[in-house]
């Protein structure tokens, strides 16, 4: 079977990589999405990170170093088995390649499959989604990114500041949108009063165009479209939305930082992505709470890749880093980093986190989260500014009306 190009580049980074880690590497592996149905282009940037990370543990001389396995969690998957497949994979890492830790699952349709069987066979794991659960209940699961419910007030709270009632959220029926959509609704009635939530589901799967749907939204006169489609329908609900006039005199708001992607995001979206709003984590080459990790690793990933790396990349190389400290501090086996992980404090790009244990928050140390928007077509993520919270804010959100003037 043929492997996808991000697929190709991921195999070839880690290889380059291995090449210079030393004997005695701690062992971690790196289970991802390189292929449909999944999001290749979100694996192949998790892997970046975490070959980031194992580089930059291997320069700061951080414990025994770090040797990458690589797994596609979508190797032969199709969307019904997506989650067999997944753990598949993870057999394979942790029978075969006896890898102690792993990172890299970024699809919530995986997940929970995955951290179950990691959890029982105590491996511990790092995500790098916003599954509001997961983590909950498995002592071997680990997160360093926000939730869905973690956004989910934020984004509420800067549609009353604007003052929106009429909001429509178009959701896609996979695990993730289902999640959002449930998560937001709920916040969204309690933050806003008198809201008027239009809320539309749709069939990810084999859809071609969402044009009824938008058509829909369009008869409902939104003050705000919720966009909280997946991949590949995400550019969908745009292009529709434009054709039934939604798009771009109605504001817009993303619930996941695809545009952060911002080449791939301009060229989908075009003009009527400018204005948008998404959830994102507080990060940036200028921000002035970088620590010398982080410093480390934005000089590294604009001069190997180019641009500001997206919060996916983001992830996967705070999880190598912390992982590389606690093997440092208690040792290479899977028991080993659990000790080390439950009990430690670890250098990040964002300063110290650690994971205290509870059952109803599990292993969660959530970094800041803003509210970013692109003002104008073309603008990359380092131009992208900062508009909520108030506290945070780095520039003036620019309304449909404003930007037209």
């Amino acid at each position: 079977m043929s492997q996808s190009q991000e697929a190709v580049r991921a195999a070839g980074l880690v290889e380059e990589q291995n090449r210079t880690a030393p004997e005695g590497a701690l062992r971690v592996g790196v289970l991802t999405p390189l292929g449909p149905p999944g999001d290749p282009v979100a694996g192949e940037l998790c892997v970046r990170g975490a070959v980031l990370g194992a580089r930059y543990a291997q320069e700061h001389q951080v414990g025994p170093g770090v040797r990458l396995f690589l797994a596609n969690d979508q190797v032969g998957a199709d969307v019904e088995h997506m989650s067999r497949t997944a753990v598949g994979g993870l057999g394979k890492l942790a029978h075969l390649d006896r890898i102690s830790a792993l990172v890299g699952q970024w699809h919530l349709r995986t997940t929970p499959a995955v951290a179950d069987v990691a959890d029982e066979i105590g491996i511990p794991t790092f995500i790098e989604n916003g599954h509001n659960t997961v983590n909950h209940g498995r002592r071997h699961i680990f997160r360093t990114y926000f939730s869905i419910a973690d956004r989910a007030p934020l984004m509420a709270s800067f549609v009353r500041e604007q003052g929106w009632k009429r909001i429509a959220l178009v959701a896609a029926d996979t695990v993730f949108g289902q999640m959002l959509a449930d998560t937001l609704e709920e916040a969204l009635r309690e933050t806003v009063p008198g809201a008027e939530v239009l809320r539309i589901d749709f069939e990810q799967d084999g859809v071609t165009d969402l044009d009824p749907q938008l058509r829909t939204v369009a008869e409902f006169a939104p003050d705000l479209l919720l966009n909280a489609a997946v991949v590949r329908t995400n550019y969908m609900v745009i292009a529709s939305a434009v054709a039934a006039g939604v798009l771009p005199g109605v504001p817009m708001m993303a619930c996941f930082p695809f545009p952060m992607r911002a080449q791939d995001y301009w060229r989908l979206a075009g003009e009527a992505g400018a204005g948008v709003v998404w959830p994102a984590t507080r990060f940036g080459p200028d921000w002035p709470g970088l620590s010398s990790v982080g410093r480390w690793f934005v000089e590294n990933y604009e001069k190997e890749f180019g641009g500001a790396p997206p919060d996916n990349c983001l992830n996967a190389f705070t999880d190598v880093v912390v992982l590389a400290q606690a093997a440092a501090r208690g040792g290479t086996g899977r028991e080993e980093l659990q000790r080390a992980l439950e009990t430690g404090t670890f250098d990040t790009w964002r300063g110290p986190v650690s994971f205290d244990w509870s059952d109803a928050k599990g292993h969660h140390d959530s970094p800041e989260i803003v509210l970013m928007h692109y003002r104008k077509q073309g603008d990359s993520a380092q131009d992208a500014v900062v508009v909520w919270p108030e506290e945070a804010v780095t520039g003036r959100y620019e309304t449909p009306a404003r930007r037209q003037k």
